[in-house]
């Protein structure tokens, strides 16, 4: 049910934020779980993009039902549920005896968090003023990178000696901060909107109103999403292939993956001073050029150089997409637009782990591959400049 009071903001960031820190976590030790599977189950480079891809087919189908769902039932209600589902989902798979079991669960395990994700970015969006909405949006981003080095943590410390099924364990205890939620979020009474059908909500993110700002969301998330998941689900891997042993790949995981968290406080910090448009097209300018210098990577410090500042442009600009995604629509769509764009974006992410496995297996050479992502942010970036507008002020319903 909704609730008749709001939770302050700072509040609001940090009880919303640790479900996203718990949902990073989960997606971070999948990176690393793949990387530990190819050994025990001796998987082929297919078999392991096909992880990644079912996490992201999950993902896609979450982000959409759940994001319409929100509009209809309210956000915190399905913010609850969907983190219920993925952290028992996650725990579930610490018992997976088999690749196909173990595909199965992580399909429900996505779900939960591409529904989570869109729709904890609009609950907080909805209740911050103007002024500081973008800022607190970026900064609950900014839990992701304590999850992934969380994750990484776990990896480097956990995984060699108690095995990938004891570090995914941990990850089913987030059911408890799921109830916590119950009791500890509030909701506007007037963020639920007026219920549509799904049909209704479809039509209306193709009226002329919103047209422009559906397909530039959708060209960049796809793009975004298929980029990210294809690089960083592939990261340890990609590391072993270079010739590193998985030991110190987690290691310099870890390290890369700090470099994560001065990537959102710098977004955070110059998109209510750039706006949201600048931030989103430098950031994402950044990605590509590192993503090109990692593929070239030779030799260790080019690799952990080239790797923090993929980690810091990427995932700045991950801040400033969720930021700017609810900020396209009114309240009655809001949750379904961004949920949808996420959704489509997730499609991309089904993609680039399994163009990976491919190219890997054929032999294709690592620059080749990130030159290909590096092309992808490219197209990301004239959708950008083409066809959005810049929100930064603009009040929300």
């Amino acid at each position: 049910m909704i609730g008749v009071q709001q939770t302050a903001p700072k509040k609001l960031l940090v009880v919303s934020g640790l479900a996203w820190l718990f949902d990073a976590m989960d997606v971070g030790l999948l990176a690393f779980v793949i990387a530990a599977l190819k050994t025990e189950w001796q998987l082929t480079p297919g078999q392991m993009g096909w992880i990644g891809s079912v996490s992201s087919i999950g993902m896609a189908v979450g982000a959409i039902f759940f994001g319409i769902l929100a509009d209809r039932i309210g956000r915190k209600d399905v913010l609850i549920f969907t983190l219920l589902l993925f952290s028992v989902g996650a725990g579930l798979s610490a018992f997976a005896t088999g690749y196909t079991i173990f595909l199965v669960i992580r399909f429900f395990v996505g779900a939960g968090l591409g529904g989570e994700l869109p729709v904890a970015s609009t609950l907080v969006s909805e209740q911050v003023a103007p002024e500081h909405r973008g800022r607190m949006v970026v900064l609950l981003e900014s839990f992701w990178a304590g999850g992934w080095l969380l994750a990484a943590i776990i990896a480097y410390l956990v995984m060699p000696t108690w095995g990938w099924r004891v570090a995914v364990l941990g990850s089913a205890l987030t059911a408890l901060y799921a109830l916590y939620l119950r009791y500890g979020l509030h909701e506007a009474p007037h963020a639920s909107g007026q219920r549509q059908s799904v049909g209704q909500s479809l039509r209306q993110l193709w009226q002329p109103t919103y047209w422009r700002a559906t397909l530039m969301l959708w060209i960049v998330w796809f793009m975004v999403v298929f980029s990210y998941y294809g690089m960083f689900l592939w990261l340890p891997s990609v590391m072993v292939l270079k010739g590193f042993t998985m030991i110190n790949s987690f290691g310099y995981t870890l390290l890369m993956t700090i470099a994560q968290l001065p990537g959102y406080f710098v977004a955070a910090w110059l998109i209510e001073k750039w706006g949201r448009k600048s931030v989103l097209v430098w950031f994402l300018l950044g990605t590509a050029a590192s993503a090109i210098a990692f593929g070239l990577a030779n030799n260790t410090a080019m690799l952990l150089t080239a790797g923090s500042l993929l980690s810091f442009f990427n995932l700045g600009a991950w801040g400033a997409l969720y930021a700017y995604s609810p900020e396209q629509y009114s309240a009655v769509i809001r949750a379904s637009g961004s949920g949808i764009a996420a959704g489509v974006g997730r499609i991309g992410g089904i993609l680039g782990p399994l163009l990976v496995g491919s190219l890997v297996a054929q032999g294709v050479s690592l620059p080749l591959i990130f030159g290909i992502f590096a092309g992808a942010i490219v197209i990301a970036v004239v959708a950008i400049i083409t066809l959005g507008r810049e929100t930064m002020g603009v009040p929300l319903e």
